[in-house]
């Protein structure tokens, strides 16, 4: 094997590498004309985030079988060109969790005895004790946004500092953070309670300005913010308008939008301590997740053993048109599922009808996996999906049937929460449409895609109508409209356009006389 590290990794990596037998080219700051020249008979190549991974660069690797990024995060890998040439791409996620635990607890610190500003004011000759009174850690309540391993580390030393702790992560199933000591919340009520708020959840375009003017107006005054995940969580004028009425005690920002910082307004706040996103960089989590990297790229060139992959897994290749298209369906019905259920889940059922979906359940399983994590999760593939999911502390249930249901291939998905479940099953029909077979034990037929609006309701005259016109007035488009009864009750699945107010119309059907449910689904 020939490996190639074109940026620079601790020694220990390039030698775990040479330990296996293979010539390791460790020669760092290439331009890309020069890589790709390298590149020509290399089996892997491992990066960090100078490197861009391009479709050019990859083309020009016919031997390529594993692209590593050490690091968390394949912003700088184009995945989809590697994932076209069937090279597996694979990160070290959550190798320098310590790192960044480490670092909001140093934030913390920093606000709550405003380190950064009596050493400032040390620098310039004052003794200024009385300037400096600070708050202990003691005694306070810490609350943490999102609970995965970051957040855990984080709260497992807020422990040691006296701090009592509560959670909010919606897609964490209760009994895991209980396992930690810590309650789970609603994101309203942390805000409200909590004197220290840590941000640890990835940026999605749900999460943008999560704490935006309307959250920090919620926030008990005097409260301090710690943000060592992404810039794009915290609407950062508003946080500076907070800090300046007095309603924000202080921030501690290691990540700004954009990066480097455009506007220099927050970070020259007196009660504002930044640094320039080195929650990461530490001796320490720079060798582990090298070493990390290496050893993953080892043991999947070695062995076949592929962890911490963000692509596709491998599927015998006669097999792979005819899977596809039941792939897309799993995937879709995650979706669907994860967003018809409004409670936190505590475990998934998946059951398989047919000799195909039963003999891949595991690829398929795993993407509907990923199909359910992907509002919550950045980088969920099919192929780290179950991970995260144990993770998530989200129970895995799994059954299957060789013999076809209704001589179809089925696929039964069933996601509970706390107080409710929601079920949903899908087909594939020809030549590769992904359609939705039944709602919560209601046969309703419809295609899987684009925004549909679900509803549930009385069976009653008039109220298809009432939803008819009701979209009308708000200007919204009907592409589709699938309908289901049973008992006296009612789904339908509506496929709309996203024209006019459609969160509005939504609103006023949910208002509409024998009305149960009415809810935005976006596949």
């Amino acid at each position: 094997m020939h490996i190639v590290i074109a940026d620079s990794l601790p020694a220990s990596a390039a030698a775990a590498l040479r330990a296996a037998g293979w010539s390791v080219d460790t020669k760092s700051g290439r331009k890309p004309d020069e890589l790709a020249r390298d590149l020509g008979d290399a089996d892997a190549l491992i990066v960090r985030s100078a490197t861009q991974v391009t479709s050019e660069l990859i083309a020009a690797a016919p031997k390529l079988r594993v692209i590593a990024r050490a690091g968390t995060g394949v912003d700088n890998v184009d995945v989809a060109a590697a994932t076209a040439r069937g090279i597996l791409v694979m990160n070290a996620a959550g190798a320098n969790s310590i790192s960044v635990a480490e670092l909001a607890m140093g934030l913390m610190l920093a606000l709550a005895r405003a380190i950064p500003a009596a050493d400032a004011s040390m620098k310039q000759g004052a003794w200024d004790k009385k300037r400096f009174l600070g708050t202990e850690l003691r005694g306070k309540l810490l609350g943490v946004v999102g609970f995965g391993r970051i957040g855990r580390e984080v709260a497992g030393r807020a422990r040691a500092f006296g701090m009592e702790i509560v959670g909010y992560d919606p897609f964490i199933a209760s009994r895991a953070a209980e396992a930690a000591g810590v309650p789970l919340v609603e994101l309203d009520d942390l805000l409200a309670r909590a004197d220290f708020v840590t941000l640890h959840v990835p940026a999605l375009p749900e999460t943008r300005h999560l704490i935006d003017a309307a959250r920090l107006a919620k926030m008990k005054k005097g409260v301090r913010i710690v943000n060592t995940a992404r810039g794009e969580l915290i609407d950062e004028a508003a946080l500076a308008d907070a800090i300046e009425s007095g309603h924000v005690a202080g921030a501690g920002l290691d990540v700004f939008d954009p990066e480097p910082p455009t506007e220099t307004r927050l970070a020259r706040l007196p009660q504002v301590v930044v640094t320039p996103h080195i929650a990461a960089s530490t001796i320490e989590g720079q060798e582990l997740v090298g070493n990390e990297t290496a050893i993953q790229v080892r043991d999947y060139l070695k062995d076949g053993v592929i962890r911490n992959a963000v692509n596709f897994p491998s599927v015998p290749a006669d097999d792979v048109p005819r899977l596809r298209p039941y792939l897309a369906l799993a995937e879709k019905l995650g979706v669907l599922i994860a967003q018809l259920l409004t409670e936190r889940p505590e475990s998934i059922g998946i059951r398989y009808y047919g000799p195909l979906v039963s003999a891949y359940e595991n690829v398929v399983g795993s993407a509907v996996l990923a199909g359910a994590l992907s509002r919550t999760w950045e980088s969920v593939t099919p192929v780290n999906a179950r991970a995260i999911a144990a993770e998530r502390g989200l129970e895995v249930i799994e059954s299957r049937s060789t013999r076809p249901r209704d001589f179809m291939h089925v696929i039964s998905v069933k996601l509970r929460g706390a107080t409710r479940e929601r079920w949903v099953e899908g087909i594939v029909s020809e030549p590769a449409s992904a359609r939705l077979y039944s709602l919560d034990e209601v046969g309703v037929e419809t295609p899987l895609e684009g925004t549909l609006i679900v509803i549930a309701n009385e069976d009653r005259p008039g109220v298809i109508g009432d939803v008819g016109t009701t979209l009308g007035r708000h200007g919204v488009n009907i592409g589709s409209f699938a309908l289901g009864r049973r008992d006296g009750s009612a789904v339908g699945v509506i496929g709309v356009d996203e024209a006019g107010t459609l969160d509005a119309a939504v609103a006023d059907i949910r208002a509409l006389k024998n009305m149960r449910e009415a809810l935005v689904v976006r596949l």
